[in-house]
């Protein structure tokens, strides 16, 4: 009898261990949730992890492959937007001054878009490829220039579906907010301007201040010093495209929150930050101007932004 229970038992054990192990957990036991797959990038590419993203702080910097721009983290915060009627120069259009908050850090490109940049979207079949003239000054480390809007949609929606992240271009009120870094003067460095602090004619001088020669072109994206956000020529060089449909002045309807004014005539779209052969006013923090259609054939570049997630 003993040994005819010994047979009886086995199977019923060794049924047992089975069911345990194809099941992976004990009775009564959640199994494990699935893994996230992993999400493997070509060579050169890549983007930050949501992890990554949320320990930015202001002034971190990234890049989210080999070639893509430089981008800086901009701190949250709060200022007046547009220019007291005492500001020297001032126009029509930059009033009334309002209060403007942004809730949230987001990231800034460190230079203006370059012809680098531009051409490493050509080679990649993006930017509809549109060489760009630039005018016989240079390519490289030059900003681009005689860009049009869609232009800049183009290599946005390139750079964007590089990286598998959402790239654009500026608010009109986050691009004074990253202009201005802080300041309340004309410029993010003063009161007044001269041929060492930005690219512009100066010839003729602002409020009192150093008179200089005029520029011959624009130069390259890294040339002077960096605002206290650690940006570069947010003042002259090239005009910057905002998204901001065209406004002639602010109303009650003007976005507070730092999102961009997509009402009013959109065939005209506001740029931002003067040019290499503006004079000195159309290069202050405050100075609003708009261009038409397209805007081809000017010194019109761009300089895109990436709103960031879990930063606080």
């Amino acid at each position: 009898m003993r040994s005819f229970h010994a047979i009886r038992l086995a199977p019923v054990l060794l049924f047992a261990t089975l069911t345990f192990s194809q099941s992976g957990t004990a009775q009564g036991q959640k199994p494990p949730a699935p893994e996230a797959p992993v999400q493997i990038m070509p060579p050169g590419i890549f983007p930050l992890t949501p992890e990554r993203e949320a320990t930015l702080k202001p002034k971190d910097s990234f890049k989210e492959c080999n070639d893509c721009p430089e981008m800086v983290v901009v701190p949250k915060g709060t200022f007046m937007m547009g220019t007291p009627a005492t500001e020297i120069d001032r126009s029509k259009g930059e009033d009334p001054v309002h209060r403007v908050t942004i809730a949230k850090p987001f990231a800034v490109a460190r230079f203006s878009i370059s012809f680098e940049d531009w051409d490493t979207c050509l080679a990649e079949g993006g930017c509809r490829g549109n060489r760009l003239d630039d005018h016989g000054k240079g390519r490289g480390r030059m900003p681009v220039q005689s860009v049009k809007y869609s232009d800049a949609e183009a290599y946005l929606a390139w750079l964007s579906k590089k990286v598998g992240r959402t790239y654009r271009l500026p608010s009109e009120s986050e691009r004074e907010y990253f202009t201005r870094a802080g300041t309340t003067t004309p410029f993010w460095f003063g009161k007044t301007i001269g041929p060492q602090d930005a690219n512009y004619y100066a010839s003729i001088p602002y409020a009192n201040g150093p008179r200089g020669e005029d520029s011959k072109g624009p130069k390259p994206v890294d040339s002077y010093a960096p605002n206290p956000f650690g940006l570069y020529q947010v003042h002259g060089n090239v005009y910057e495209w905002t998204q901001d449909c065209y406004n002639k002045r602010y109303t009650e309807d003007t976005p507070t929150d730092g999102s961009p004014w997509l009402e009013g005539d959109c065939t005209q779209r506001m740029v931002r930050g003067g040019r290499w052969d503006s004079q000195a006013s159309t290069l202050r923090s405050g100075y609003r101007d708009w261009i038409l259609g397209e805007g081809a054939g000017g010194s019109y570049g761009f300089r895109v932004v990436r709103t960031l997630n879990g930063v606080k």
